[in-house]
């Protein structure tokens, strides 16, 4: 049976052919090693094929997005777990299409997954704070929001924004322009793990971490700081020959960096750990 990290290696190995939503889920494979992904999948391509049934033959975008709006939040029950925002299950899909909660960005994907299979585009904005969703249409984009399917103005967008400017800074048609910008699929899931580091790491729940931390490498070969933060992750789990190994190459990729010294500081101690180990 394919390893599960080699399975999330494959989904997102090409930008442009990335899935998703089997990519989001896969990543529920941490918490559930057993997890049936095609499961997890069949029971939404089944929520979908029911709604395409009422859609008529030729119903508009705008129809489209009404139906879908009712079906998600309305009839499925589908919304924002108010009560229990920092669960890390807000993060897992299969979690989120079972219990019907979830945090903004799980939502999302959901409610995108359904909109692809009845023929709306809807893309995913990487807000700060608070992820967001948009359909384009001829009058212009539509921004959502993923907790209840509300329509945001510009102005709802404009104080969303301002917490996150500085306090000299205006919030222009192409400032904020910027920010309604759709989010790779890529861009989605790091900011998927992130949350879920954040949570492992406050919890110290470094088996769970170490996880997140190996999709993080995968997603972001390029930034090194992934692998020393792996590396603190083998650390604390005192798996000394991995986090030397972590150190070792972010060292070698950033050997200026601000944490550098620390870093080296810890290799002695970590060579002989591996030594008495063997």
């Amino acid at each position: 049976m394919i390893d599960a990290l080699d399975y999330f290696a494959a989904l997102v190995r090409q930008d442009d052919s990335i899935p998703l939503f089997e990519a989001a889920l896969a990543i529920a494979q941490e918490a559930d090693p057993r997890l049936d992904l095609e499961a997890s999948q069949l029971e939404l391509d089944t929520l979908a094929a029911r709604l395409l049934q009422r859609l008529p033959a030729d119903a508009s975008l705008l129809q489209k997005l009404r139906m879908l709006n009712h079906y998600f939040y309305e009839e499925l029950g589908f919304a924002g777990n108010v009560n229990d925002y920092y669960t890390p299950d807000n993060s897992y899909l299969d979690r989120v299409i079972s219990t019907r909660r979830g945090i903004p960005i799980s939502l999302a994907v959901v409610y995108m997954e359904l909109a692809q299979q009845i023929g709306l585009d809807v893309k995913g904005i990487s807000f700060p704070g608070h992820f967001l969703m948009k359909l384009s249409v001829q009058a212009g984009d539509i921004i959502l929001d993923p907790f209840n399917g509300a329509s945001l103005s510009r102005d709802d967008l404009e104080d969303r924004l301002e917490p996150f400017l500085d306090q000299e800074s205006e919030i222009g048609e192409a400032a904020l322009a910027i920010f309604l910008q759709a989010a790779a699929p890529r861009e989605i899931l790091v900011r998927m793990l992130r949350n879920l580091k954040g949570l492992y790491q406050q919890q110290q729940q470094w088996e769970r971490l170490l996880g997140i931390q190996h999709r993080l490498v995968i997603l972001l070969p390029e930034q090194a700081g992934e692998l020393r933060d792996r590396g603190l992750t083998f650390e604390q789990l005192e798996c000394p020959q991995a986090a030397l190994q972590d150190f070792e190459a972010y060292l070698a990729a950033r050997p200026a960096a601000a944490d550098a010294k620390d870093l080296r500081s810890k290799l002695p101690g970590l060579r002989a750990a591996i030594r008495r180990l063997n």
